[in-house]
């Protein structure tokens, strides 16, 4: 005996088979009227629907470009030929881009300082340190634009460190004798004269040492 719930299910897929034109007699397939474009707004099939058909027509209809006129690389709009459209070379000294290219192209040539009958290389004196800013390359013994100079000589003459006195490990700003400069180990100090006073306090405040150790059982 059927459930409740077995009746109502049966009775809603009875109502849902009535309302679907498709049936056995006439099952929904590739080549039913409904699946074919056939002018109306159900079928597409390979073609599409009516509104599909109309909407390709405009399309094509503004598209210049179709079997007789193919866009392609000798395509009058895809050549470099003084307007808006074509970029590609024509030939092989024709011009490359557009209009607006081309345009642009000539006015940044012209703020060019360089060219073919003057390149810049490493011997140009735009690339030579000659006193100017322009050159940073080595020339005549000098380095860098007169910026560079100017700032190399200011900061060597703040440097009190020179051939005649140079910073190593033996130099009395590197080891520790009593003052702020060295830290290296010297007659057994280590450390600044600051590192020096903080290890001593730090010492004396320690409950434990070479006599007493931690732990000291």
């Amino acid at each position: 005996m059927a459930t409740q719930l077995e009746i109502i299910a049966e009775q809603q897929r009875k109502e849902h088979l009535a309302r679907n034109p498709y049936d056995q007699n006439g099952g929904y397939n590739r080549e039913h009227p409904n699946a074919v474009s056939d002018g109306d707004e159900k079928g597409k099939n390979e073609i599409g629907s009516s509104k599909d058909i109309i909407e390709r027509k405009q399309l094509v209809g503004k598209n210049p470009y179709n079997e007789n006129n193919a866009y392609n690389s000798g395509n009058i709009n895809a050549l470099s030929d003084g307007d808006e459209k074509g970029k590609g070379q024509i030939g092989t000294n024709g011009t490359v881009g557009t209009l607006t290219d081309i345009n642009e192209r000539e006015k940044l040539i012209s703020k060019n300082g360089y060219n073919e009958n003057r390149f810049y290389s490493a011997v140009n004196r735009n690339a030579l340190s000659d006193g100017d800013e322009k050159g940073k390359g080595e020339f005549d013994g000098k380095i860098g634009s007169s910026t560079d100079i100017n700032e190399r000589k200011a900061l060597t003459g703040k440097n009190r460190y020179g051939n005649q006195n140079q910073y190593n490990s033996t130099n009395p700003d590197a080891i520790s004798d009593g003052d702020e400069f060295g830290k290296g180990e010297n007659n057994g100090r280590v450390g600044s004269l600051t590192d020096i006073k903080e290890r001593t306090s730090s010492v004396a405040r320690n409950a434990y040492g070479e006599t007493k150790r931690y732990p000291d059982f």
